[in-house]
Order: C-alpha cells, then structure tokens, then sequence
C-alpha cells in the first residue's frame, strides 16, 4: 500500500497521463472515464461516483451528492473542467472531506494548459 504523498503523486501522475492524451476542452465525464482507466492501469484501488449522504443530528439525508473518486479508500478526488478553480470549488472539497470523514482532498481542473498549475490538494 502507498503512503499518502505516494499516492497523491500517483493519482497527480495519472491525471497528467490523460491529459497528456487528451488535452482540455472535454467534458467532466470523459475525464472521469479516462482517469478510471489509468488507475487500473496503475493498480490502484478506486470507487468512481461515490454517495455522500449529509447527517445533520441523527437524520440522513440523501441529497444526491457525489464524490468523483475514492482512492484506497483514503483520498478523494474531485475532477473539473472549468475555466478556472474559484473558491467555491475549494469550499467543495473541503466539505466532501467533512462529510466524508476523509482526510486528503484532490481537486485537478482538466480545462488548463498544464495540470499541476491546476490543482488543488488539501489535507484536513
């Protein structure tokens, strides 16, 4: 099993790897597809699309969220592609995590020219 910065380099890895191939402009969805692909390919564990219920004092609701990813059941991925990250986006994340009792948070923009200038990784 890898440990966290391992892993999140791995996953950073993977998305470079599709969007090497594939290049911006695409929908979200396609990039999931790709992304899914290429952690098979790299043998790692992941759940795609994952329910995330909010508990407000004892009631579940299912409001319809969904995380993107799941990655050995440690880190969660969230997938864009849009013209720019904004704060929003980063709230996001940040309550994925909360609600999902993760710890590590990726957010990768697919629609950038290069995707290490955006991404988004935080750690609760």
């Amino acid at each position: 099993m890898l440990i966290d910065q391992e892993l999140t380099e791995s996953i950073i890895g993977a998305a470079i790897e599709v969007h090497k191939a594939l290049g911006p402009g695409l929908l979200e969805s396609a990039y999931r597809r790709c992304l899914a692909r290429e952690f098979e390919l790299r043998s790692l564990n992941y759940r795609m699309e994952v329910a995330l219920p909010v508990v407000y004092k004892g009631l579940t609701l299912d409001c319809g969220y969904r995380m993107d990813f799941v990655l050995e059941e440690k880190i969660v991925l969230e997938v864009k592609s849009v013209e720019k990250l904004i704060p929003i986006h980063e709230a996001q994340l940040l309550t994925y995590l909360k609600l999902s009792g993760h710890k590590i948070g990726l957010m990768i923009n697919f629609n950038s020219a290069v995707i290490r200038n955006s991404l988004i990784r935080r750690v609760l």
